[in-house]
């Protein structure tokens, strides 16, 4: 359907413009009707872009969620729920997929069915879950738990924010600090240094050296991690092996590496634990949960576990094979299995990634201080000492 840009009026007068999918100018203003707005002009957008690719804030979910249970519990129909939501919805682009899930739903589509049109809004484990609920009649329960795995998925995004930001802004404060000592301070001295006429040390000579390389290719300094950034960010998005091994780089990493393997592996757990939970096979679960971890090592890795688990294997065995998960961790999943109660071994599984992650972060943070100062220390003594040096040797020649 074409996308038609709009300008309607509300119940109160006032005016309103955005864009939305309809099939003509009738639908447009049955469409606008919806959403309580009159239709005052409208011409076909210059720029077609499907309804499918809004995206919508994480709390929004979070508050359709918990108003959809709220509603299905106390017996409102799904149809009716939506159209309730959709009238009171804050955020346009929420409204505008609302009032097209209601589209869809009248026409004979079912709410897991509705919502995967808009896959940008509501992800596969989301969709699934769903689904499994109207198969079992229970979509208000499903949905109470997908309140909470939200929320609990925002905690995760948080962590891993203040996991990269903070490294990141210290390696940064790291690097001006340095940028500004080589191309404004150690010139300046260096001309003292070169006027007294005498031999200068090899760490006098390397820090000339590297002082001269900042001054002449300063730019490059500058944008060089920037350039070697989208470089590798244009090679991952065109060949699948390199962002491969540059996602396995990452788990890798020093210190942040092994806080963000913690955090996958926790969301892998969880998504899992709660796709089992609801009645979806094992096998259904690894594949639905192989693309929300968002590292295609680990992607990979739950894709060969699922690849071995299809042979035959047990399923602490297939993610044994992974090599990603701890000794402790797969004994928790083999006594889940054994007892038949695998989705309680996940949640504790993500619990135990969590409180690892919790422990992990704080031991990061009480070590960056004392590394930055340790950092900016060594450079400093080697700026002084080779500085200081030739002076102090020709202040011992002449006293001799």
């Amino acid at each position: 359907m074409p996308l038609m840009r709009y300008k309607a009026v509300d119940e109160r007068g006032r005016k309103r413009t955005g864009e939305i999918e309809a099939a003509n100018p009738a639908d447009l203003e049955a469409r606008l009707a919806r959403l309580g707005l009159d239709l005052v002009t409208f011409r076909e957008a210059r720029v077609r872009r499907a309804l499918r690719r809004a995206r919508v804030r994480r709390g929004d979910l979070v508050g359709f969620c918990f108003h959809m249970e709220q509603l299905l519990t106390a017996g409102v129909p799904v149809l009716e729920g939506l159209a309730t939501l959709r009238d009171s919805a804050g955020n346009p682009r929420l409204r505008e997929v609302l009032a097209d899930m209601v589209v869809s739903i009248e026409g004979g589509a079912t709410l897991s069915g509705a919502m995967r049109e808009h896959p940008r809004v509501f992800e596969a484990v989301f969709v699934n879950l769903v689904h499994a609920g109207e198969l079992s009649g229970r979509v208000g329960e499903i949905l109470g738990h997908l309140n909470e795995h939200l929320k609990w998925q925002n905690e995760q995004i948080a962590l891993m924010r203040r996991l990269l930001t903070y490294p990141a802004i210290a390696g940064a404060v790291v690097m001006l600090v340095v940028f500004f000592l080589m191309t404004h301070l150690v010139p300046q001295l260096v001309s003292f240094i070169e006027g007294m006429g005498q031999a200068l040390p090899a760490h006098t000579r390397a820090l000339i050296l590297v002082s001269d390389l900042f001054v002449a290719y300063w730019y490059l300094a500058l944008t060089a991690p920037v350039a070697a950034f989208l470089l590798l960010r244009a090679l991952g998005r065109a060949s699948p092996a390199v962002a491969h091994a540059v996602d396995a780089f990452k788990l890798r990493t020093w210190l942040v590496g092994p806080i963000m393997q913690r955090i996958l592996l926790a969301r892998f757990a969880g998504s899992f634990a709660l796709l089992y939970a609801s009645g979806i096979t094992v096998l259904e679960c690894i594949r639905i949960c192989e693309g929300i971890a968002g590292n295609r090592a680990v992607e990979d890795a739950t894709r060969r576990a699922g690849a071995k688990i299809a042979e035959g294997a047990g399923i602490s065995a297939g993610f044994e094979a992974t090599g990603l998960f701890s000794p402790l961790v797969l004994r928790m999943l083999r006594l889940g299995e054994s007892t038949g109660a695998l989705d309680a071994a996940l949640l504790n599984v993500s619990r135990y990634y969590n409180r690892g992650v919790s422990e992990s972060m704080e031991q990061l943070q009480a070590m960056i201080g004392p590394t930055i100062t340790v950092v900016l220390g060594a450079i400093l003594f080697w700026v002084i000492f080779s500085v200081l040096g030739p002076i102090y040797d020709l202040i011992a020649t002449i006293g001799i």
